[in-house]
């Protein structure tokens, strides 16, 4: 048996959602510990490197609404700068002595008897807490495809989230796929190659986008005067409110925004059959409206129109030594091979076996019909567990720091009704959990993300279980107060709410 380490609340990940709840626990005085796979903080801002890598939401609105930075270089400053902000954020908060590096979590259980939760890790060591956090999040575990042969590559390859720096690019190189990393990664590489070749399924809406150089006179007065910088997120969130109202209610108002994606191609692309390949055939929003990453004055449509670039829409068949094989039976020869193909989302559960109460295994219960959580964030009959960013929490159109920071105080809420009411724990019941959902079905149904377009916000049942169904300010309000009589509160089990 390894080493046993017991501790109030269990946390699983650093990144944005692990280190705001263990700021808030720590405020509460709850005594806490927080589980980091990697041996850094920063989640996916620490793994994704890959040249270009941003955030397509704004940093001044993108970032801690408590702990606000004045210097942002760019309203969409790099990964780097994110990064950076992140690992100041833990320093101020002295939250390294909190945190416990090196675990991957494979396995977590309910001790009916005892009324707390063992976590496990791949070292054998083992946790026990009355509640668990998980701040993993769901874009942590990159997705590659099993193409046919991709054993036998003799280049290199490897997931942009997963970038390697040492291969050098001034070769025939790869791109698989056209979602937001690859956007990014391409007008980034585009001087430095010898060749590119773009393998699209699927061409995105790409946006017009220039980043704007944040003044220092701003940033000063940002600094001076919070409230400045305050009226300015404000700003931001609105805005981009306004796109989520139009996606979820409206998605006749898109059809400006359509005309201006379409403009963006016509002015870029010259050639006629090239601005075909590039043209959307879904509605404007369906799937996630990307920012075309720009260097030097080149964007993603005026990196593929250069003379050196490919792109190439035929199915890929199969990985042979040399390069890539499309369903027309043509090889494309190439040296390096960046699989710009996202994460594993609506099936990250499966990455860490989670056992409830009597031994029920949430896996299985996903694999059956989804994943389906009370407001995105707990299991009906599962005690004390949360999920930050959990299912049909995610945005198509505004900050995400924003759900979290939402979702941290429904866990706070939560954590001290139990302590609060003399009981050991609680969980939502399967009534208030299947109204829940079957409403926030019903609202995606009228929504742009679900018009049609085949893209990741759906599961293997066909279920958009990824995200929410109107703007940001309607779920902030959702989960603003817990509601007492959705909870079944105990102090010994096994219990149900069937």
């Amino acid at each position: 048996m390894g080493v046993i380490t017991r501790t109030g609340v269990l946390i699983i990940g650093t990144g944005f959602s692990g280190i705001g709840m263990g700021i808030a626990l720590q405020k509460q005085g709850i005594d806490f510990l927080i589980l980091e796979k990697k041996f850094e903080i920063g989640g996916t801002w620490r793994d994704n490197t890959y040249p270009g890598c941003a955030c397509d939401i704004p940093s001044h609105l993108y970032s801690f609404s408590f702990e606000q930075n004045a210097n942002w270089s760019k309203l969409w400053p790099p990964q780097s700068e994110i990064q950076e902000y992140l690992l100041g954020v833990v320093r101020k908060y002295k939250l390294r002595r909190n945190i416990k590096f090196g675990c991957t979590v494979t396995r977590a259980w309910w001790d009916d008897q005892a009324m707390e939760w063992h976590v496990q890790t791949t070292d054998g060591e083992e946790f026990v807490a009355q509640f668990v956090v998980s701040g993993a999040g769901a874009l942590h575990i990159p997705s590659i495809p099993e193409f046919d042969g991709l054993g036998e590559f003799t280049g290199t390859k490897f997931h942009s989230a997963e970038w390697d720096h040492s291969v050098d690019l001034r070769a025939s190189v790869a791109v698989i796929g056209t979602g937001a990393s690859a956007i990014q990664i391409v007008p980034s590489i585009i001087d430095d190659v010898a060749e590119l070749k773009l393998f699209q399924r699927t061409p995105p809406w790409v946006m017009p986008w220039s980043n704007w150089k944040v003044p220092e006179g701003v940033k000063r007065m940002f600094a001076r005067f919070p409230i400045t910088q305050k009226a300015f997120r404000a700003g931001i969130f609105w805005a981009h409110e306004y796109v989520g109202y139009a996606m979820s209610r409206r998605p006749e108002l898109l059809k400006i925004a359509e005309m201006l994606g379409k403009w963006n191609i016509r002015r870029s692309v010259k050639d006629p059959v090239l601005r075909r390949k590039l043209t959307p055939n879904f509605s404007f929003g369906c799937k996630r409206v990307l920012k075309g990453g720009k260097k030097k004055g080149i964007d993603y449509y005026g990196a593929l129109a250069e003379a050196k670039s490919e792109v190439i829409t035929d199915p890929i068949k199969r990985i042979e030594p040399k390069g890539i094989v499309t369903s027309d039976g043509e090889l494309h020869e190439v040296d390096v091979i960046v699989f710009a193909t996202g994460f594993h989302v609506t099936d990250s559960y499966q990455y860490m076996q989670i056992i409830g109460q009597q031994g029920e295994d949430l896996k299985a219960q996903a694999d059956a019909v989804g994943v389906i959580a009370h407001r995105g964030i707990m299991f009906a009959d599962v005690p004390n567990l949360f999920l930050l960013l959990g299912p049909n929490t995610g945005l198509g159109h505004n900050s995400i720091v924003v759900m979290i920071e939402a979702q941290i105080r429904y866990v706070i809420q939560a954590i001290k009704a139990v302590q609060k009411s003399g009981n050991r724990a609680l969980f939502p019941t399967w009534g208030a959990q299947n109204h829940y959902n079957a409403k926030l079905q019903r609202k995606l149904e009228g929504t742009v993300w679900n018009s049609g377009c085949n893209s990741w916000y759906f599961d293997e049942h066909g279920n958009n279980r990824t995200l929410w169904s109107g703007t940001a300010w309607r779920y902030v309000q959702s989960v603003r107060k817990l509601r007492q009589q959705e909870f079944v509160f105990f102090k010994s089990g096994p219990y149900s709410s069937r």
